[in-house]
């Protein structure tokens, strides 16, 4: 396993910022990535999710997969979007909990921070706010949330490990996750992973599902359970990008989890 170290992971987390910095700032831009409605519908978002939400949360959308299949959230939960961009899931999960509950969005990107913002006040979503900080440390007291969503965002972290107990940490008893990240069959090089660019293009930072579920068993959750297989990179506008992707075997997943009660 190759070693991250504070100063290639630093050059890590600004590349990946870069990157989504301009995704919401140029979302009509190329990237290597299908985004937007085109991204959502590839994903299974529907045509009445992405129309009861505003256009500007859905244009800078770099989600993997359909979370919400999970089914796992309530009316009145509070609910942590890690990795919320642009706003997509996290004004979705807003509609689902209603003004009883609440929805923070977590994103160490300023400019999606903003967009996040400024799309939950087009929308009146009031029960909406954004935190500044990534997955590795959760701003958040213990036991605080009840449910984690999370789209295409822990294979962009260094320690996916210290990511995952960090949601099990923020979860009361009983909280669920609902999770869409991409995994590989074979894991790249240490050369690969040494590239913080090519981190920030899905790739080399992910994992196995195997080790993934045993980060998962790890920190403590239980029901762990895949719920779809998603051939994501097949709609990458790159052609390049999809050959690099089909060598390593990487693809999306949709999973759940809970926290003992």
């Amino acid at each position: 396993m190759v070693v991250i170290t504070e100063n290639n992971r630093d050059i890590i987390i600004d590349a990946v910022k870069g990157m989504y910095t301009e995704l919401a700032r140029r979302p009509d831009g190329e990237f290597h990535f299908a985004k937007g409605r085109v991204g959502c519908e590839h994903v299974g978002y529907s045509a009445e999710e992405l129309g009861s939400i505003p256009s500007g949360s859905v244009e800078s959308f770099a989600g993997v997969g359909y979370p919400f299949q999970a089914g796992v959230i309530r009316t009145g939960d509070d609910v942590l979007d890690v990795g919320s961009g642009s706003g997509t899931d996290a004004l979705l999960a807003s509609l689902l909990v209603g003004p009883t509950g609440t929805v923070q969005g977590l994103d160490m990107t300023a400019a999606m921070r903003a967009k996040l913002e400024r799309c939950a006040a087009e929308m009146g979503a009031e029960n909406v706010s954004t935190i500044d900080g990534n997955a590795e440390d959760i701003p958040l007291a213990d036991a605080s949330i009840d449910v984690v969503t999370s789209n295409g965002v822990l294979n962009l972290v260094p320690d996916k490990a210290m990511a995952i107990r960090e949601i099990f940490r923020v979860l009361r008893p009983g909280g669920r996750v609902q999770i869409s990240d991409i995994v590989v069959d074979i894991p790249p090089s240490d050369a690969c992973k040494a590239q913080p660019q090519l981190w920030a293009e899905c790739i080399v930072g992910a994992v196995g599902i195997d080790l993934y579920r045993g980060h998962l068993t790890d920190a403590g959750f239980e029901d762990i359970e895949i719920l779809e297989t998603v051939d994501y990179f097949d709609a990458s506008p790159s052609e390049e990008t999809e050959k690099v992707a089909s060598s390593f075997g990487a693809h999306a997943v949709v999973l759940t989890a809970t926290k003992p009660a």
